[in-house]
C-alpha cells in the first residue's frame, strides 16, 4: 500500500526536527496513557510491556488472555491523516515504516498462533480531526476485553 506523502513544507528546520524524533519515546506515550488511566479508572487490571512476548505488547491481560497495542499512526504507518511521510527523505522514512509494519504483522501472528487475542488502538482514535470521545474507546475496549473476540482494531471516526 502506498503512503502519501506530506503536502505542506515542514515549519521545523532539520536540525529542529532531528531533534524533536529523537525525543519521542516507545512506551508511556500520551496515546497509551490515555488508555492505561482510562482502563484502570474501569477496574481493569494489566501488565505492562511485558518483554517476554513478541512485540512487546503495551497491555497485557492474562486473565482475558488479551493484549492491547496503543500504536502511533506515523511510526506504524497508519492510513489516516496522522499517518502522512515526511517529503524530507522520504525513502528512508518508507522503509523504516515498512520495516515496522512488517515487524508488527510478525509479532500478530506469533501472538495468535500463542492464543493471545489483540486489539489495536490508533493514535488517531485519540487525538486528531477524526479522534473518537475517549469513553467511547474506553468502551469499545472494556467490551473486547470481556467478550470473546479474537481481534479488534480502533481507528478514528
Amino acid at each position: 500500500m502506498a503512503r502519501r506523502q506530506a503536502t505542506r513544507a515542514d515549519p521545523l528546520t532539520s536540525e529542529q526536527r532531528r531533534l524533536n524524533m529523537s525525543r519521542i519515546r516507545a512506551r508511556d506515550t500520551g496515546p497509551e496513557m490515555v488508555i492505561r488511566r482510562g482502563l484502570h479508572a474501569l477496574g481493569l487490571r494489566y501488565r505492562l510491556h511485558d518483554r517476554r512476548l513478541p512485540g512487546t505488547p503495551d497491555l497485557v491481560f492474562p486473565g482475558a488472555r488479551a493484549i492491547v497495542f496503543v500504536h502511533g499512526c506515523f511510526w506504524h504507518g497508519h492510513e489516516c491523516s496522522l499517518g502522512v511521510t515526511p517529503r524530507s527523505n522520504a525513502a528512508f522514512w518508507s522503509e523504516k515504516i515498512a520495516r515496522t509494519q512488517a515487524r508488527d504483522r510478525e509479532a500478530f501472528q506469533k501472538l495468535e498462533s500463542e492464543g493471545w487475542r489483540l486489539a489495536v488502538v490508533w493514535e488517531c482514535a485519540l487525538r486528531g480531526p477524526v479522534r473518537r470521545p475517549v469513553a467511547s474507546v474506553l468502551d469499545d475496549l472494556a467490551t473486547f476485553l470481556r467478550s470473546d473476540a479474537e481481534r479488534l482494531d480502533i481507528s478514528g471516526a
